[in-house]
């Protein structure tokens, strides 16, 4: 079942404008992260959220 984001949790996140701006954003971290599309705006973010995700 896919989550949907809270417009509340949406605006406090940076937004990326295309996954592959994304990706790289998430490689440089420091702890694991993916990006998602975000249903309230439709752009990119990131999240720490990896159980049963595919991994980068």
């Amino acid at each position: 079942m896919a989550r949907t984001t809270r417009l509340s949790v949406c605006r406090r996140k940076r937004r990326f404008a295309d996954a592959a701006e994304a990706i790289t954003a998430a490689r440089a971290a420091d702890i694991a992260l993916r990006p998602y599309r975000c249903d309230r705006c439709f752009g990119f973010h990131l999240t720490g959220r990896t159980k049963g995700k595919r991994r980068l």
